[in-house]
């Protein structure tokens, strides 16, 4: 982690005070405006989608490989479906949390751009700034809107995921096991479409960086 994320993660702290205008002024004296910091949670919130896109993966991995059962200690399958529903979980609460904080600060960020379009002397300048502005919030909006729709399809497969696992967990058989058999084609198509909403919210935030920059 570079100065400026650790920095960032460290000062972070203070928003969940309502201290704000603290922490962006004080980002403001190390030369870190908030675009910078908008720019540094897409980042965040891009990678939060990557490792969460494995794990979903993963865990798809290990529901899959139960299917078939044809003996052995149940309570070890159950443990590993378990550890990979939890894994899941907590990976979709990151990449929500990581969404929530690029929210906030654009919100901050195109609110102050707004308010200072009418501290422009020039006319021309200010027109050209409100342009810019208008073009900025349309590509977040897209961005965002593809996070959004990617966080809302990992709800479902973690649905899908914790039903087999309290199921597993309530009847520790050779029945359980097979309810699962049953359950695995849904959970992959589930998982594969959740993929493909996660991809394409990755690409869009790494076209959303490189207009920033």
């Amino acid at each position: 982690m570079n100065f400026k994320n650790s920095l960032s993660f460290g000062l972070l702290l203070l928003t969940l005070v309502g201290c704000r205008s603290t922490y962006y002024s004080t980002m403001e004296k190390f030369g870190i405006e908030k675009r910078d910091i908008m720019v540094d949670r897409v980042e965040d919130a891009r990678d939060a989608q990557e490792e969460s896109k494995e794990t979903f993966s993963d865990a798809l991995e290990a529901f899959t490989s139960v299917t078939g059962y044809d003996g052995g200690n149940l309570e070890k399958v159950y443990n590993r479906l378990n550890d990979a529903f939890q894994e899941s979980e907590a990976s979709a609460e990151e990449v929500s949390e990581r969404i929530a904080s690029i929210e906030q600060v654009a919100n901050d960020l195109f609110d102050e751009w707004d308010d200072e379009l009418s501290e422009y002397s020039s006319t021309e300048l200010r027109r050209e700034s409100k342009k810019t502005l208008k073009a900025t919030e349309r590509s977040y909006e897209e961005m965002i809107a593809k996070m959004r729709a990617a966080e809302e399809s990992m709800y479902p497969v973690l649905d899908l995921f914790r039903d087999q696992v309290l199921y597993l967990k309530h009847n520790l058989n050779a029945r359980a096991i097979a309810s699962l058999d049953q359950e695995v084609t849904a959970i992959q198509g589930r998982v594969a479409d959740l993929i493909a909403e996660m991809e394409a919210s990755i690409a869009e935030a790494n076209d959303f960086i490189a207009s920033m920059q």
